[in-house]
């Protein structure tokens, strides 16, 4: 995540441009469609967009020609789906890389695969799978591995673009073991992180939630409302 300008090959640079690019476009539709039917939660979708730029402009150094970020992506992929995020962390991503130098314009294409593609689909689908879990594990599973699905993305394209001598599965392992020094703690902060931030949007934006499907209402078996983490 945040190849750096003009660090990977131009013909892998434009390949990942050309991957991501119908994620994108979907992912636009997807936006204009939810806020035509859920206009209540168009504050909800700047937060996630906010949150996302935030996290993952926090900076560590790592590997030459990369970093180590959050990313913040598995929220709005909780939810607002996947799709929804892959446009949302390619704004991200545009403007990290001309107000703030990270990443680039020619590694666009590749830092929006790994982060606003790869990273929330691996995070929503630990949120779907684990649905018989306590809600705080799933969020934190989606959080987590968001993040770290989207450096085992990184460390791919890394390792297509620059496999060295030991090919494809040594430069791989190389660049997945620089990247776990820093990633997997901050995996788990994000994780925790974003415990915390539902528990605020349950708070204040419970009915935004429920009419997203994130949350429902049912009665229990007293008769009382007891909230239920679902997602449809």
């Amino acid at each position: 995540m945040h190849i750096a300008e003009g660090f990977l090959p131009p013909l892998h640079a434009a390949a990942w441009t050309a991957v991501a690019a119908p994620f994108v476009i979907h992912g636009t539709r997807a936006i204009s469609r939810t806020i035509k039917e859920h206009p209540e939660a168009t504050l909800l979708l700047g937060a996630a967009g906010a949150f996302t730029f935030v996290l993952s402009a926090i900076k560590l150094p790592s590997v030459t020609g990369s970093s180590s970020h959050p990313t913040g992506t598995g929220l709005g992929a909780v939810i607002f789906r996947p799709p929804v995020m892959a446009a949302l962390g390619t704004i991200v991503l545009l403007f990290q890389a001309l107000l703030l130098a990270h990443g680039g314009l020619t590694t666009l294409g590749a830092n929006v695969f790994s982060m606003a593609v790869v990273g929330p689909w691996v995070g929503y689908a630990a949120f779907r799978l684990l649905g018989r879990a306590p809600f705080s594990v799933r969020i934190f599973a989606a959080m987590a591995l968001a993040n770290l699905a989207t450096y085992v993305m990184t460390a791919t394209q890394l390792a297509l673009a620059f496999p060295g001598q030991n090919g494809f599965v040594g430069a791989w392992s190389v660049f997945l073991g620089i990247f776990a020094i820093t990633q997997v703690p901050l995996a788990i902060i994000e994780g925790l992180v974003g415990v915390l931030i539902f528990k605020a949007l349950r708070s204040w934006a419970g009915p935004e939630l429920s009419a997203l499907g994130v949350f429902s209402r049912r009665p229990d078996h007293a008769g009382t409302k007891v909230e239920e983490a679902i997602h449809a």
